[in-house]
């Protein structure tokens, strides 16, 4: 119904705003694509030669406004399906007697009382708990905060005009604001005209963390302490909640590859933050004030808060301005008026501001305690717990600021450092040492640094200054991307000797290291790597110091690039397993293992509930935290009741998993899955790096048959496609690989090489082994749904006309990946016991089918404008502006970015 009526809400105002032409246009390119679609099934192709040439030739400007009319369309449609998500919710909490939601947090309590748990358990595993979602910069997702914050307006509204109560003059404003909001939405830019930046991204994340988030993390612990009321019978306004929540983010610190980010974009990036959170508690605070409005003569306080005003009124002078004379006989506006002033001093660095969140968190308990005493329950209690919720989860940092750097790069600084030319040439091993050596010995650098050593060094110096200022929870891991080897890490600890970035209780490194294994060998090696750098005394001693604390990121990227879907996901598990088991013979009592994926699929994209129940049993524990970037925060973090939904899942699966692990009823892996995973795996890397990697041709095949030549020129991210200058296979990143496969509906990552995989297994364990080990585990079932999936959404006859594209005699590529696509899906529904595609999931295969014939115009224009682009010389800057539009309609339509 939401689509129905705002698809004719899109077509009124593409009526006003292009001109009747413009939607008649659209409108046959619809009907045009739905007749291809039926000829297509039909073993016909007059429809689909009659959409290629309706679309050939078009002017750029009408080009890019019937790019844009799409896009607006399914913009409108991916806000419906947010919308119903949301609704689905709601009724979980009003049908058949308030049945909790699978999947939510009530739905685990209930799973654990089932299984035996009582109360006091479940309150000692809480404080195990911990989630921590991640954000990081993504190079090809772009929407900007002004069309976010018009979503949200417009998913409001459509909630809103369900109320029965509405007049029909209500109704009509209702629908006349949804109006305004499309329409405002078609006159503003898609992408802004300048390259973003870091600080560009970094505002992107906080409308996240603070628009979104610090709104609902009250609400996800309320409706916790509901959950154990409900099934337990605790009192819920008694329970005292441990801190389960917390949010990090690598935007701002993250230099891999990204020369604009060093020292002073950390600084600047906690700074930002923290000015946002305090605004955000003062206006809060002022709320608050309005809100308690108690009179001494009517209720009392408790002594404790009368000697803090008292305090203050000496200690905060200025807060007396704040607050009129008629409030002096109302304690908690006197207080939260004083409460504010430390707050503004904080923001203006002003002397008496609060300079540690204990002392603020302190003042606002002092409230919650003299409302509790004086019958203050009923009386503003909620509102005060639900501020110190956010406190608890925010502090005065707001996130907590990951930095990532390339080993490379440090090797690079030490080498200069050392006076060693050699340096780079020497082996892992006699690196090792000699690091540890110098470690021992408090040696220095022997050679002035230049300006890129300089860059390093400073970067540990804003570390520092970042965690003193902004306190311990404001800097996270330093993590070292693409470590080969326990070298690597010791790099870190020296640089940061050198950079004076020592405890000075302990005199070791104050930074916790976290090696990033993401290629097909170091996953296979990571065990290994940690196993030898764990029995090296220094380490030991840093570790020490540090708590004993070990952060290892896992990465999903560069190994699904290297070897494809399937050989990626089971190195990382492997890899998972290996780590847990190390770190767990080490006496790492709570290791921290990072889930570094994208939002693709292909690179280990999907829900956080997914990816919890697909790890290893052994990975159980600890915290789970994982990057979220793409499209995949949008989707799970763009609307307040969805965002909560999020939580609700990575609470549920982090629970059960944990309580499954405290219980020891957590089984280990069949042997047999196991050998049949590992001929899959083994089965599916041969055939995509024959493909990828057989032939030298294969690159400029890729580069001919998608737009990737127009994603890396796009403005939309701080960070280049390339790691290197050099535009080649190795250098090019995972994302704008995904994203360029994707825009031509190959979807190639996404499934190349599972069908020869999947037939290697059938016939050397035999068809009802695979379907064994498919229904009884996790992993293997997530890996092939998400096949599937893939499979669904690709489509080879849209694929073809990217391949025409193709200017030189290349060998038969196109041949091989139709070759393969069709055993993909053979092979794929022999296991699952399909006749087609997605039987399993109809949602999912009705919401392709009715897509696919909005997106299919836009991938056949885009094919046309990219040859008449490229002939230019890709100069035509027209061109190139309507191909920006056809990309971001693409991206709309299929909903993924990479």
């Amino acid at each position: 119904e939401d689509v129905h009526a705002l698809g004719e809400l899109v077509g009124d105002m593409l009526r006003e705003q292009g001109g009747p032409q413009l939607l008649a246009t659209v409108e046959e390119d619809r009907v045009t694509a739905i007749r291809r679609r039926e000829d297509d099934a039909g073993a016909g192709a007059g429809a689909g030669d009659a959409l290629r040439a309706r679309v050939r030739g078009r002017l750029p400007a009408q080009a890019r406004d019937l790019m844009r009319a799409f896009s607006a369309w399914f913009q409108a449609v991916n806000l419906a399906e947010k919308v119903h998500r949301v609704r689905r919710r709601r009724e979980y909490f009003v049908r058949d007697g308030g049945r909790p939601q699978p999947g939510g947090v009530e739905d685990a309590l209930g799973a654990l009382k089932a299984a035996g748990w009582d109360l006091g358990r479940v309150l000692a595993l809480l404080p195990e708990l911990h989630i921590e979602p991640v954000f990081a910069a993504h190079p090809t997702e772009s929407t900007r905060r002004t069309m976010l914050r018009k979503q949200q307006r417009v998913a409001q509204l459509l909630l809103d005009r369900l109320d029965p109560s509405l007049t029909p003059a209500e109704s009509r404003a209702v629908w006349n604001r949804i109006r305004t909001e499309i329409t405002t939405a078609w006159q503003t830019e898609d992408h802004p005209r300048e390259k973003l930046t870091v600080a560009d991204e970094r505002e992107h994340v906080l409308f996240y963390l603070c628009e979104v988030l610090y709104r609902v993390v009250p609400d996800f612990y309320e409706e916790l302490a509901e959950a154990l009321e409900k099934v337990y019978g605790a009192e819920s306004t008694a329970l005292v909640l441990p801190r389960l929540l917390s949010f990090g983010s690598w935007v701002g610190g993250d230099m891999d590859g990204n020369p604009d980010v060093h020292g002073k974009t950390i600084r600047e990036t906690l700074s930002r933050q923290q000015r946002v959170l305090l605004n955000a508690y003062l206006l809060e605070c002022q709320e608050l004030a309005e809100e308690l409005s108690q009179s001494a003569s009517r209720t009392s306080v408790t002594a404790a808060l009368s000697k803090r005003i008292d305090l203050y009124s000496a200690l905060v002078p200025g807060s007396r301005a704040a607050t009129p004379t008629r409030h002096d006989r109302m304690p908690y506006r006197v207080f939260l008026a004083q409460v504010s002033t430390r707050l503004r001093n904080a923001i203006e660095g002003r002397p008496n501001g609060y300079e540690r969140v204990q002392d603020f968190h302190a003042d606002v308990r002092l409230i919650a305690e003299s409302l509790r005493a004086n019958k203050g329950r009923n009386a503003g209690l909620h509102s005060v717990r639900r501020l110190l919720y956010r406190i608890q989860t925010f502090g005065f940092h707001l996130a907590t600021l990951d930095v990532r750097q390339h080993t490379r790069v440090h090797h690079q600084v030490i080498g200069q450092g050392l006076g060693d030319p050699q340096w780079l040439d020497r082996s892992p091993e006699e690196r090792h040492q000699l690091l540890a050596d110098a470690l021992e010995r408090d040696q220095g650098p022997r050679a002035e640094l230049d300006p890129l050593g300089r860059r390093v060094r400073g970067v540990f110096e804003a570390l520092v200054q970042g965690r003193h200022r902004y306190g311990p929870e404001a800097i996270g891991c330093y993590i070292v991307s693409d470590a080969q080897s326990t070298d690597d890490v010791l790099a870190v600890l020296l640089l940061a000797r050198w950079a004076e970035a020592w405890d000075k209780r302990t005199g070791e490194a104050a930074v916790d290291v976290a090696p990033q294994f993401e290629s097909v060998e170091t996953l296979a090696g990571s065990g290994g790597i940690m196993r030898r750098l764990l029995a090296d005394p220094v380490y030991r001693r840093h570790l020490a110091a540090r708590g004993h604390r070990q952060w290892v990121v896992v990465g999903h990227a560069e190994s699904s690039k290297e070897a494809g879907i399937c050989a990626s996901r089971f190195a990382v598990w492997q890899a998972q397993e290996e780590l847990a088991a190390v770190l767990r013979e080490a006496g790492i009592g709570r290791p921290v293992v990072i889930h570094a994926r994208s939002g693709s699929a292909a690179l280990g994209g999907g829900r956080i509930d997914g990816l919890v129940q697909a790890a290893p049993a052994s990975c159980a524990g600890g915290a789970l935290r994982l990057t979220e970037q793409g499209e995949v925060v949008s989707q799970g973090y763009g609307l307040w009741p969805i965002a909560m939904r999020t939580l609700e899942r990575a609470f549920n699966s982090h629970a059960l998993a944990v309580a499954a692990a405290r219980n020891n009823t957590v089984a280990g892996e069949n042997p047999e899955h196991l050998t049949v995973v590992q001929t899959l795996s083994a089965g599916s890397s041969a055939a995509y790096r024959g493909l990828v990697y057989g032939e030298a041709a294969f690159y400029e095949w890729f580069r001919q048959v998608t737009p990737i030549d127009v994603i890396e020129r796009m403005q939309i991210g701080s960070r280049a496609a390339y790691r290197e200058d050099a535009a080649t296979l190795a250098s090019l990143r995972a994302v704008p690989w995904v994203f360029a496969w994707t825009q031509s509906r190959h979807l190639l990552p996404g499934w190349y090489g599972a069908g020869s995989g999947l037939g290697a297994a059938i016939d050397v364990h035999g068809l009802k082994v695979l379907q064994d080990a498919y229904s009884n585990w996790f992993f293997l079932r997530n890996l092939i749904d998400d096949v599937e999936a893939m499979l669904a959404r690709a489509d080879l006859a849209i694929a073809q006309a990217y391949n025409e594209l193709c200017e030189t005699r290349l060998p038969g590529f196109f041949d091989a990946v139709r070759a393969e696509h069709e055993t993909a899906v053979r092979n794929v529904l022999r296991v699952k016991g399909y006749a087609t595609l997605l039987d399993g999931d109809p949602t999912l295969q009705r919401a392709i089918h009715l897509r696919n014939p909005y997106v299919d115009p836009m991938n056949l224009m885009q094919v046309d404008l990219l040859r008449r682009w490229r002939a230019t010389g890709r100069k035509d800057r027209d061109l190139f502006e309507a191909l920006l539009a056809s990309i971001s309609g693409i991206a709309q339509g299929l909903q993924s970015t990479g």
